[in-house]
């Protein structure tokens, strides 16, 4: 593991000349064909290993979550929880969109019964309507309420069980680090200018920042905070703005010295 790691240490030489010079010490050794099945069956070995981890650390976080939200996290929630009819707001931001439905639907009302779509209600009809809408909605936010806050508990447990895995796997971390090196500088100078290119465009890109708000709401409104607009808008423009500078900083530390023509075919499929 150290000479694969002393390996791939930034060199000045390109890994493309490196690459071609090895190929041809390679085709002179003798032993080439079984050093060839060596490294083959190191590298499946390798592979299954690098799976089977990802595999662990993505499932056994999501069965975890599932089964302490189902078994203990929701029936304590429940039991702890508010049971009147009054609805819980976690924040402003439940408030106001319960006010906008429940105006929106007396709109609503009013503009059906213009149209001589429906009957025209009385004053006592309306109120006893808007009442029922004004429970229905009661419901509505004490469920969104109630899952927000098994959310934030799941969520959280589902997290430590992820950290305590990886803390605990850091050899297999190592072998799909060096997988990972293995299959990026393995690609195409064209292939990983367009990786470049895509990944900042999707996060870093002009376009970019209404994705970070979409994503930003919803993790928000999942956690049953308020969606505060300062907040969204100081994220959107710190956040993009430092990944932006750390890909730059890549680019110019280290793929400018082990791929150079990586970079220039960059460039060139940017301008």
């Amino acid at each position: 593991m150290k000479s694969r790691s002393s390996s791939r240490k930034t060199s000045f030489i390109p890994r493309s000349i490196l690459r071609t010079i090895g190929k041809i010490r390679q085709a002179f050794d003798p032993q080439a064909e079984s050093k060839l099945v060596e490294e083959f069956r190191a590298s499946q070995q390798r592979t299954l290993i690098s799976v089977r981890f990802l595999l662990i650390s993505i499932l056994v976080p999501m069965l975890v979550s599932q089964l302490s939200r189902n078994f203990v996290i929701s029936p304590l929630v429940k039991a702890l929880w508010n049971k009147e009819e009054v609805v819980s707001f976690l924040n402003s931001s439940q408030e106001e969109r319960a006010l906008a439905e429940l105006k929106k639907f007396e709109q609503a009302i009013y503009f059906e019964s213009r149209l001589n779509k429906t009957p025209r209600l009385s004053a006592e009809n309306l109120r006893k309507k808007l009442k029922e809408k004004a429970i229905s909605l009661t419901k509505k936010y004490n469920n969104e309420s109630f899952d927000a806050v098994i959310n934030v508990f799941g969520d959280l447990l589902s997290v430590f069980t992820f950290v305590t895995i990886v803390m605990a796997g850091k050899q297999q971390l190592n072998i799909i680090k060096s997988l990972l090196d293995d299959i990026i500088y393995g690609l195409s100078d064209s292939a990983k200018a367009f990786l470049i290119i895509l990944s900042t465009d999707l996060f870093v890109g002009f376009h970019s920042p209404y994705g970070w708000q979409i994503i930003l709401k919803g993790a928000l409104k999942r956690f049953g905070l308020s969606e505060n607009k300062d907040f969204i808008f100081l994220f959107i423009a710190t956040v993009p703005v430092i990944a932006d500078t750390i890909f730059k900083y890549w680019i110019f530390r280290y793929l400018n010295r082990s791929s150079p023509s990586a970079v220039a075919t960059y460039h060139n499929m940017n301008e």
